[in-house]
């Protein structure tokens, strides 16, 4: 047997206006796939192991995969695809394909950027081509990937930690059908309403238990997979919401009746899913006046992992007003970056850093201080994190210490080249900071964060900020979206500044 592995992932939020290009995308290619995320904990990783593993020769193609920002440009969807459709044509006689698409690709003409995908693959392959596809947890899942997919399978934790493990299920399924051991079939079920993302934390209520409904139907013999998918909030699209999908062994019926079930546990906790948070100036006072450090202050509107733009000053701000010190920020400002590596190492200057992408994140924030280290960006995750990478890449990066109180402990801004989740602690490591040590931690980010920082944190304070990345869905206007409990009415809601172009 011969599987083909693949994928073009990205999460596309529509309230974004700078569109991703191509050269956002870091591509691998062939056998530079193989080498690159084979010992990763990536899904990709578990395809390659997990082929290996029932007697498959794995015949790789392209890995492609872009920071999550605004809808991927129609040149860049084009280009990529018809690689990925070109490879496989030049490749040996296959027996299936395995597919990482992230379930939240929108690009300029295809608000279902990943279900157009695979129905040009259905086209070149034909319908009973084995095609198993994984999706992130953060999936605004459509009929048409259900539809053309020969399974779908979906993450089952977030923050996202079992990449590997699906994608070692994914291969199984695959390979047991092409022997003809198993007849895969599907059922998509979309509950009405929105699974706030402030909510979706897979390891407490209420979610904890949804997930483990769906572990515990993979235990019946006919149920191949059980998923559910949280939904991203953060598409204008005619898919968004939460959804569950069931994959059995021949059993249309049941595979409808398991993905219903699921389908009204999440409707079950839909009351469970308020929240209030506090806003930036009330998070930066319960920051200063904790005992518990370091504290973790969650800047919910500027969720790089979410498609923001990663230089947020709104917190920046409020934290030098209201003089707290001890604190770690990180701000994606290449021109920042270059002007503390033109000044090298140990000198002082006064910069405007953040708040340059866009008008949606704060004003540039003046700060001035020591530049304490100059780094390349590149740095390496041993453990298993959320985006399931090893290897990453920030660009040139420079550790700034603030001026401040000789008695009060330090404050650092890094400035990097390029938007970077904070889903690693080598991130800040590498540039010599020891993170435990401070006494607040910016994270750019929602939930993933807490697979790398909750180890140390004293207090997490998550804050209704401002950004493209909003919890509250009343800052947005929707128009594609359908009706959803808990998303405000379009033709209700206020024009919102994230609806127009900046």
């Amino acid at each position: 047997m011969r599987i083909a592995v693949g994928g073009i992932m990205h999460e596309s939020n529509t309230f974004n206006h700078r569109p991703t290009p191509l050269e956002a995308f870091r591509v691998q290619r062939g056998v530079e796939l193989l080498s690159w995320w084979r010992d990763s904990p990536h899904e990709m990783a578990g395809f390659i192991a997990g082929a290996q593993r029932f007697g498959c020769e794995v015949f790789p193609t392209l890995m492609a995969q872009a920071t999550p920002g605004g809808v991927v440009t129609g040149d860049a969807f084009e280009r990529l695809t018809q690689e990925l459709l070109e490879r496989l044509s030049l490749a040996p006689p296959l027996d299936g394909l395995l597919l990482a698409l992230h379930g939240a690709m929108v690009s300029e003409a295809h608000s279902d950027a990943d279900g157009e995908l695979l129905r040009r693959l259905r086209a070149q392959f034909g319908p009973d081509f084995p095609l198993v596809v994984t999706h992130d947890f953060h999936a605004n899942i459509s009929e048409q990937v259900v539809e053309l997919s020969t399974a779908l399978i979906i993450y089952k934790s977030y923050p996202h930690l079992d990449h590997r493990e699906r994608g070692l299920q994914a291969a199984s399924v695959i390979a047991r059908a092409i022997k003809g051991e198993i007849r895969p079939v599907q059922a998509l079920v979309k509950p009405a309403m929105l699974l706030n993302i402030v909510r979706q934390n897979t390891n407490l209520p209420p979610m904890v238990g949804v997930m483990a409904a769906a572990r515990a139907l993979e235990q019946e013999p006919a149920v191949l997979a059980a998923s559910v998918a949280g939904g991203y909030q953060y598409a204008d699209v005619p898919e968004l919401g939460p959804a569950a999908v069931v994959v059995t062994d021949g059993a249309p019926a049941l595979a409808r009746q398991a993905a219903g079930l699921l389908a009204d546990h999440l409707w079950a906790i839909r009351e469970r899913l308020h929240f209030k948070l506090p806003d930036v100036p009330q998070a930066v006072r319960q920051a200063r006046a904790s005992e518990r450090w370091p504290v973790i202050l969650v800047d919910m509107g500027d969720n790089i992992g979410g498609g923001s733009s990663g230089d947020s000053t709104f917190i920046l701000h409020e934290l030098l007003r209201q003089g707290l010190t001890g604190w770690v920020v990180v701000l994606a400002d290449p021109e920042a970056a270059s002007a503390c590596a033109r000044a090298g190492v140990g000198a002082a200057l006064r910069l405007h850093v953040g708040g340059k992408r866009d008008s949606l994140h704060g004003e540039p924030a003046e700060v001035s201080g020591r530049v304490k280290c100059l780094h390349d960006g590149r740095y390496e995750e041993s453990e298993v994190r959320h985006d399931g990478q090893r290897y990453h890449d920030q660009g040139l990066s420079a550790l700034l210490e603030i001026d401040g109180p000789p008695a009060e402990p330090a404050s650092f801004l890094l400035l990097t080249s390029r938007r970077q989740t904070p889903f690693s602690l080598g991130q800040l490591l590498s540039v010599g900071l020891q993170p435990a040590r401070q006494r607040a931690l910016v994270v750019k980010a929602a939930i993933a964060w807490r697979a790398a920082y909750e180890a140390i944190a004293g207090e997490i304070i998550e804050v209704d900020s401002p950004g493209v990345t909003a919890v509250n869905p009343a800052r947005f206007r929707y128009h594609r979206a359908p009706a959803l409990w808990g998303l405000p009415a379009s033709a209700d809601a206020e024009e919102s500044q994230y609806d127009k172009p900046h």
